[in-house]
């Protein structure tokens, strides 16, 4: 497989993980070395919840420093969501999501998330993986980039 096919192929799962790149430079270098490309690759194709989990918070807690606050989440909301033209100000209704995500996600009602609040959240209903955004590949992208990968594992011989 050439670069330029592996390129599309790679771009095909990660199209919609406008974060990728945070999650998966574990050291904070500013680069992702081929370890953390694999495992973050492991991670997206095969993890557990757990890593998953794991995975999302630290993409979510923008500025790494272990919690999720009200400024991240609507800094991520923001982005995330389509915009409407309505007589009301945007803003007001992603600062009331923000407040309804909180009353759900804030076990210890400390105004933020914390890891322990996201995983009790997420385990308890499994689709507040991806509350702040996608940041996980799509099933249908999923499904494609193994076909092909699995399909002539030969062709990253020329690699």
């Amino acid at each position: 497989m050439n670069r330029k096919k592996l390129q599309k192929l790679t771009d095909t799962l990660i199209k919609n993980c406008k974060h990728l790149f945070r999650g998966f430079d574990k050291d904070n270098d500013g680069c992702v070395n081929v370890s953390e490309w694999i495992y973050g690759l492991s991670v997206f194709l095969r993890g557990t919840l757990e890593e998953k989990m794991k995975y999302c918070f630290e993409v979510f807690d923008l500025n790494g420093d272990g919690f999720i606050s009200k400024e991240e989440m609507f800094h991520m909301l923001k982005n995330s969501l389509l915009k409407q033209p309505s007589e009301e100000d945007p803003d007001e209704g992603i600062k009331d999501l923000v407040e309804i995500t909180l009353k759900k996600m804030d076990h210890d009602h400390d105004g933020k998330l914390s890891f322990t609040d996201y995983e009790q959240a997420v385990r308890e209903e499994t689709l507040l993986l991806e509350a702040f955004g996608p940041c996980l590949p799509d099933p249908k992208s999923h499904m494609e980039f193994e076909a092909q990968v699995f399909k002539d594992p030969s062709e990253f011989n020329d690699i």
